[in-house]
């Protein structure tokens, strides 16, 4: 049987556990997919003692995607996004890799969003918005980076060849861009109806992704759909970035409609 999993801290409310095994099951494959929690330093050495206990995979989540770099091998993109989400020990070595950016970038192919020569404000400035900024770059894109510390934002702009603003600009920002990503938090919380962007600045030319899935409709969502805009929810990056690891360990492709339903069906 071949073991996969997920490290994070909380780990609990991880949906990848029933979206993984999902595939498992539909593929007739041999394995499991089990959540490992260690104490917020001990990312590196969870991922060691994976590799002792002959894990085949790992997903890895908040706090540890910058922390896990040193304890395995990065590629390139994982490097350039400063972030690993995903490690294979298929290898001699465990080998990082990120998947967050096929995430974002299937999540607009699914909607048919062209991203060539777009241009795009990513709200946000962590690990979530870098992997945003680069698959837009990657792809053609023009990237705008908003973020509420303008510091961060200009630093994460200048690594992907971008512009940068505080959160004051993103009216004007967001009225002459064509896709907009939302990579923060803001609208998790079900009781706070609340978006980072002023609806006055949203546009039906506009492809919104928000990352948030917990609720699938944010506000962030509800506002340009109204304008006619084409709106993307948080769990189709969840969705991609899981197709993308669970294809790159087992070498099959994903039966990515029934772990879509598995995810849904649980969000």
């Amino acid at each position: 049987m071949d073991v996969y999993g997920l490290i994070g801290n909380p780990v609990g409310h991880s949906l990848s556990p029933p979206m993984h095994e999902t595939a498992y099951d539909e593929l007739g494959l041999d394995a499991r997919y089990v959540t490992l929690e260690p104490d917020a330093t001990d990312g590196a050495a969870a991922v060691e003692a994976a590799d002792t206990l002959d894990f085949a995979g790992l997903n890895v989540t908040i706090p540890f995607k910058g922390d896990v770099l040193d304890a395995v091998e990065p590629d390139d993109l994982a490097r350039r996004v400063g972030a690993v989400n995903t490690i294979d020990f298929s290898g001699a070595v465990p080998t990082g890799h990120n998947t967050d950016v096929a995430g974002v970038r299937r999540s607009f192919d699914r909607f048919d969003v062209p991203l060539a020569g777009a241009e795009s404000v990513v709200v946000g400035a962590g690990g979530a918005a870098r992997a945003a900024a680069v698959a837009l770059v990657e792809d053609g894109a023009g990237v705008h980076v908003a973020n509420r510390t303008v510091e961060r934002a200009e630093e994460l702009a200048a690594d992907v060849g971008g512009t940068a603003s505080g959160l004051n600009a993103l009216p004007d920002a967001v009225a002459d861009a064509d896709v907009l990503v939302n990579a923060t938090s803001v609208g998790m919380d079900e009781d706070e109806d609340v978006s980072p962007v002023p609806a006055d600045a949203l546009h039906a030319d506009l492809a919104v992704l928000d990352a948030v899935y917990s609720p699938l409709e944010t506000r962030l969502l509800r506002e340009p759909s109204a304008a006619g805009a084409t709106t993307i929810d948080g769990a189709w990056m969840l969705l991609y970035q899981g197709v993308a690891a669970f294809e790159r360990w087992t070498g099959a492709d994903a039966p990515v409609a029934a772990m879509n339903d598995a995810l849904r069906d649980r969000v």
